[in-house]
């Protein structure tokens, strides 16, 4: 006869994690880079890179990483204070089934993800190395399930490994910056690139918080684990304004100097193609490991069970069968838009915890929520709606605006309970 695993066993997808099994600033740090430290985040980079002069395009990179960072910090730091996730978090926003709503969009944007970068590792691999083209799928199921290692193991797991390759991709990213700045002509041969497109300020900011808003959302999955909020908000600036931007500046760099904005393009006509590869299996693997994780968290929530290892393996196997049947060609467009539609979702959240709840939630396992929280779900459409007709930045558009309906609401709510209680008091 099987027992349900323990929480702790499974890195407490259903609960608060206790406060003996928080872990140190550095130790989510670590974690959290790994996680920003993304291939397609540099993509985001180089369009910004051919669209500015050099220093409008650092203004754009600093802005639009601080602001995730930001938005990343405000949902971390939530999570520290209650030990819960985002995915549990929603339960309290949009009720008991309404949950579901945001756990469908989270998880099926992450093994997204996952089948993205599962592809892309194989596909390169064979480009750069000259394998047969039939050796591509069997490579796909190869790494599809070698990725998820660390994130069967959980927290701990992650850890070993960014402790490994973040220093790691650090030093390769250094050596490859240096030389292109050198290849460049210096400072002064970078001021003097012109731009070869043309791109919005607005838009480009757009697209640097926008692409990884999702992973952002989700970072609690790792500040619920911090010591104190100030931990977790530490953490999640160092990964999301300067992690995430190391790799929208590396992008940036590479489509001015070599009109590539992939480190292992870059990397190949720099004529470091080994180091490329081993950069690029390192910058796959922290994202792939902590994507299925993600998604094996919010699947939790979804069907209500500990199992997360069996999720795991679950969502490593939906991401495989995905990459295999070719949505590697077409994901990408889609999963930025879905960037439009997730913020509002952290927006919900963080009005929910400050403004309805008063910084405190009442105790999960006993406390009765209802099935649909009208007010959170009615906050999230008018967000969405916003972001998605919004001509300015839409990601950012989307938060304020789900954030302050649902406080609207609630305040609007609360007036007219009080003046009914008037009305029958003075009957």
């Amino acid at each position: 006869m099987t027992t349900e695993p323990t929480p702790k066993e499974q890195d407490y997808p259903l609960s608060p994690v206790p406060m003996d099994q928080r872990k140190s600033v550095w130790s989510m740090g670590l974690v959290l880079l790994g996680f920003t430290f993304f291939t397609a985040t540099m993509w985001a980079g180089g369009s910004v890179g051919v669209a500015f002069d050099f220093s409008t395009m650092l203004m754009v990179l600093a802005v639009g990483n601080l602001l995730l960072g930001l938005y990343a910090a405000g949902l971390g730091y939530i999570a520290a204070k209650t030990g819960l996730n985002t995915a549990l978090m929603s339960r309290f926003t949009f009720g008991e089934l309404g949950s579901k709503l945001s756990d469908f969009i989270l998880g099926f944007t992450q093994i997204g993800w996952y089948a993205w970068g599962t592809a892309t590792m194989a596909i390169l691999l064979v480009k750069l190395t000259g394998m047969p083209e039939g050796m591509t799928t069997p490579l796909m199921v190869l790494f599809g399930f070698a990725f998820c290692v660390t994130a069967f193991i959980g927290y701990q797991g992650l850890e070993w490994l960014s402790r490994v390759a973040v220093p790691a991709m650090i030093i390769l990213v250094a050596v490859s910056m240096s030389i292109a700045t050198s290849d460049a002509g210096g400072l002064s041969g970078l001021l003097a690139i012109t731009p070869t497109n043309e791109m919005t300020i607005a838009a480009a900011i757009t697209l640097v918080f926008g692409t990884f808003v999702s992973g952002g959302t989700q970072a609690t999955n790792w500040t619920r684990f911090a010591k104190s909020g100030k931990t977790a908000v530490i953490a999640t600036l160092l990964a999301f304004f300067l992690g995430n931007g190391l790799m929208t500046l590396i992008g940036a760099f590479g489509a001015l100097v070599y009109q590539q904005a992939d480190i292992v393009d870059i990397m190949v006509a720099q004529g470091l193609a080994t180091l490329g590869i081993l950069m690029l299996f390192l910058n796959l693997w922290t994202t792939q490991d902590n994507t299925v994780y993600n998604f094996a968290v919010a699947g939790c929530n979804l069907i209500r069970t500990r199992r997360r290892k069996s999720v795991t393996i679950a969502g490593a196997a939906i991401g495989t069968v995905l990459a295999v049947l070719g949505m590697y060609e077409w994901l990408i467009p889609f999963l930025v838009l879905l960037g439009t539609f997730i913020p509002p979702i952290g927006g919900v959240i963080m009005a929910s915890y400050f403004v309805g709840y008063k910084r405190q939630y009442p105790d999960l396992t006993t406390v009765t929520l209802p099935a649909f929280n009208v007010p959170g779900l009615a906050a999230y459409a008018i967000g969405s709606a916003a972001a998605y007709t919004s001509p300015w930045i839409a990601p950012i558009v989307g938060v304020l605006v789900a954030a302050l309906s649902y406080s609207l609401i609630l305040v609007v709510s609360e007036a007219v309970r009080e003046r009914k209680a008037q009305v029958m008091g003075a009957i």
